[in-house]
């Protein structure tokens, strides 16, 4: 992946936001563009034909899902562009959990909003758009920088985080979550016919 950013930036000569491939297709989003460049998988030798999202203004991050890109606009919403026939639409509205920038990837059943100034993680349906569940981090987790899922179903998190006194300096962590302070599980409670999911105490394995 890092060979395909320094690649692409002797092609579009811009800070690049979000890399995501589909096939044999590497896409590129820029910073501050509406525009999504395509390159070949191999050679990245830049492809003629780009990908104008009319409306999108602050590109964070990219990720690729079943034949879709799904783009994290600072503009407080999620861009979902068809690699096919690039049709796009503005897919899910962050205004309610987002004040910023966001972080996306791609969990077993959809896609995971990691915003830099919450200390929520929210998952999402790809199929629907409805919150599948939204996790609750310690109060020390601060601003937030990315998140994804493990094969185990547990959470890795890049971070920032106050020490403890009397320095109180803010400091950088990637932890594991294993356990959930809160969490709300809509596909849970389904299976649990109306019950509350329990709550357990939060528990992170600091990776410093």
């Amino acid at each position: 992946m890092c060979r395909y950013i320094v690649q692409m930036m002797l092609h579009v000569a811009v800070y690049v936001m979000g890399v995501a491939q589909l096939g044999n297709v590497v896409y590129a989003v820029r910073r501050a563009s509406s525009i999504i460049k395509r390159f070949t998988v191999h050679t990245l030798t830049l492809l003629f034909i780009e990908i104008h999202v009319e409306g999108m203004r602050s590109p964070t991050d990219m990720v690729a899902r079943d034949r879709y890109l799904y783009i994290a606009d600072r503009r407080h919403c999620i861009w979902r562009v068809s690699v096919d026939d690039h049709s796009y639409v503005k897919w899910l509205s962050t205004t309610q959990v987002s004040t910023g920038e966001s972080a996306l990837s791609v969990t077993s059943r959809g896609l995971l909003v990691t915003s830099y100034y919450s200390n929520i993680l929210r998952e999402y349906s790809t199929a629907d758009r409805q919150l599948l569940r939204d996790v609750k981090l310690p109060g020390n987790v601060w601003r937030l920088r990315h998140s994804v899922e493990t094969s185990r179903g547990t959470f890795i998190i890049a971070y920032m985080y106050l020490g403890t006194p009397p320095q109180r300096e803010l400091k950088y962590a990637v932890s594991e979550l294993f356990s959930y302070h809160h969490i709300s599980d809509r596909v849970l409670s389904k299976h649990l016919l109306g019950n509350t999911p329990s709550v357990s105490k939060s528990a992170l394995k600091q990776r410093m």
